[in-house]
């Protein structure tokens, strides 16, 4: 803003000011730094402000920094300065991590200053010679404590830190005091140490107490234990041994860390298990889910309910309904019934009126014969004419002479009569239809059309059993079968085979058992006759039964069973095997067995080569 003009001075705009111009910088050096520090605190501070702010902290630090010397720092070993605590040895242990390195270099420098051996041997005091004096302890103290990995590894196995994990007795008593300070404790080996959840209390949300366990069953340690390394690979004389002891060290390292893990779990789990909140939750949630379920069932009673109401409803109207149909149904039939008998009654009136006219002109006729004849006709008018029928004719009746009503009936007698000729007519072209169409699906193709005498039936029958239903290409088999056994020479194909027995099926049950007895006898006859030339033949070996006659019964499917069962269990080799078998089967001899058997044979013989004729 410009300044005013004073008494008796005058303002005069010598030139235009120019418009201003942005310009966009970015800082360098020790202004970004305190550009970065602005934008991390989000305030507003120039650097100087942020120098005093930091000096001032240092000097705080400095005025709260107090060294505790070590009672025992002269007595240490210096050959056992690894397992030495080296806070206690520059003074710090009440900082311990928690010092600085502006302080642990402090400490070094206020420990050297009055302990080292110059200092000492000025004032009077015995020096050990060499690496043997205490003051070694101070050098590898300061120099693992100012080396970041190294403390790193150091603090990892801080001899002061207490691994202990609370017992679930002593978590139940008083949960909050006993965990809270173990978790705190542990929260030190967090990678992420800035959202590091607290346990919390017993008014702590579900959220809050599931982010909690959430972060400690998953936590992530930086926990290593390379300070307990029992080898040093410095200390190799060759490759394969340094080697060596870097495996060594690995497998003692994840040991130790899966150990720590393990503590850690131990402890969570301990934590979860006593954690009165977990309790309630859980509570809660039964609670909850219980009162779902109730109102669910209950939900689903007055749903069932009034489906039960609606479906009785629909019952109850299905009913009426019906019995509504039911009682005009019964109302229609009994008015239909009403107007039968109606008609019956005025047919049979009719009827009556017709045989009484025609009884009362003699049957127009002039002597018996041509009465009855006359009469019989008569009668085929009252049961083939309709009502209408029948009134018109005994009008024509009533309302003229003897010829005119000759010629009436005579008339209607022809008509009726030449209607039953068509009908009759009808019928027997129907039934030579019938019987051209059963002849037609009876054969077709090859050597269909030739008749089937019985033998041929017969061998179909017994193919058809033989080859039952799912037998790979069954009809084109049977076929096969039929042609090699068949002695009528004619040739079948599958198409007439099945034509032949959906014919078969189709008949009368008794021409089917009458087909079945012809079968029997036949095979009756070829197995019970014996030809002249063998009458004085001495049975052979094979064929000489113990036991006497066989049994002529037919084999039922327990005895079939007991003899398949009896050929498994005593095979070929066996010394006696028939005398074994038959004694296997009641009620069959050495003889009925080895008969069965060979027929049983020449079965699958004869239905192998049936098959394999198809696949030819």
């Amino acid at each position: 803003m410009l300044l005013g003009a004073l008494d008796g001075d005058e303002t005069v705009v010598f030139k235009a000011v120019a418009a201003s111009v942005q310009v966009q910088v970015e800082p360098v050096g020790r202004w970004f730094e305190a550009y970065v520090k602005r934008r991390n605190r989000n305030v507003s501070s120039s650097f100087q402000e942020l120098e005093e702010e930091e000096e001032s902290s240092e000097e705080e630090e400095d005025e709260e920094f107090q060294l505790e010397e070590h009672p025992m720092l002269r007595t240490l070993d210096p050959k056992d300065w690894k397992n030495q605590d080296h806070y206690a040895v520059l003074g710090l242990p009440h900082l311990r991590y928690k010092a600085t390195q502006k302080q642990i270099k402090a400490a070094h420098k206020a420990i050297v200053l009055k302990h080292h051996p110059d200092k000492r041997k000025a004032a009077g005091e015995q020096i050990v010679e060499g690496d043997n004096d205490y003051f070694t302890c101070i050098t590898k103290a300061i120099e693992v404590l100012s080396d970041p990995v190294k403390r790193r590894a150091f603090d990892s196995v801080d001899p002061t830190f207490d691994n202990s994990v609370p017992s679930k007795s002593e978590g139940k008593e008083n949960f909050f005091q006993v965990f809270s300070s173990v978790f705190e404790r542990n929260s030190r080996w967090s990678t992420n140490k800035k959202h590091v959840p607290k346990l919390g209390t017993l008014e702590s949300t579900f959220e809050e107490v599931d982010n909690f366990y959430s972060f400690w069953y998953n936590f992530d340690s930086w926990r290593e234990f390379s300070y307990l390394d029992e080898e040093e690979k410095e200390k190799a004389e060759c490759r394969d041994e340094r080697r060596w002891i870097e495996k060594q060290n690995r497998a003692s390292r994840a040991q130790r860390k899966k150990e720590e893990m393990n503590r850690i779990r131990t402890l969570v789990d301990t934590a979860y298990s006593c954690d009165p909140r977990i309790k309630k939750f859980k509570e809660e949630e039964k609670a909850r889910k219980e009162s779902e379920k109730k109102a669910k069932a209950e939900a689903k009673k007055r749903e069932q309910e009034e489906k039960e109401r609606v479906r009785q409803a629909e019952l109850e109207a299905a009913r009426m309904a019906r019995e509504k149909e039911e009682e005009e149904a019964k109302q229609v039939a009994q008015q239909a019934k009403k107007e039968k008998e109606i008609q019956k009654k005025a047919i049979k009136k009719e009827r009556q009126k017709l045989r009484t006219t025609c009884k009362n002109w003699n049957y127009f006729a002039d002597n018996e014969a041509d009465s009855v004849k006359m009469m019989e006709e008569v009668e085929k008018l009252c049961d083939r004419l309709e009502l209408a029928s029948l009134q018109s004719l005994n009008e024509l009746l009533a309302s003229g002479s003897k010829e005119d009503s000759k010629v009436a009936v005579e008339k209607q007698v022809r008509e009726v009569n030449a209607q039953l000729q068509r009908e009759r007519e009808a019928e027997v072209q129907a039934r030579q239809a019938a019987r051209s169409a059963e002849q037609a699906s009876g054969g077709g193709g090859g050597g269909g059309g030739r008749g089937w005498n019985e033998e041929d039936l017969q061998l179909l029958i017994k193919a058809v059993n033989l080859f039952p239903a799912g037998t790979n290409a069954r009809w084109e088999v049977i076929a096969n079968y039929m042609n090699l056994h068949s002695s009528s020479g004619v040739k079948r194909t599958a198409k007439d085979v099945i034509n032949k027995a959906k014919n078969l099926q189709r008949l009368d049950p008794l021409q089917k058992d009458e087909i079945n007895r012809k079968a029997f006898e036949k095979f009756k006859k070829e197995h019970t006759s014996v030809a002249p030339s063998i009458d004085n033949a001495m049975p052979s070996e094979r064929f000489d039964a113990s036991g006497g006659e066989g049994n002529a019964a037919p084999w039922t499917t327990e005895e079939q069973k007991l003899l398949e069962q009896a050929l498994k269990t005593y095979p070929v080799s066996t010394p006696e095997r028939w005398e074994k078998i038959a004694a296997s089967v009641p009620g069959r001899n050495k003889k009925d067995c080895m008969k069965r058997y060979k027929e049983l044979v020449e079965m699958v013989k004869a239905k192998k080569a049936a098959q394999e004729q198809v696949v030819q």
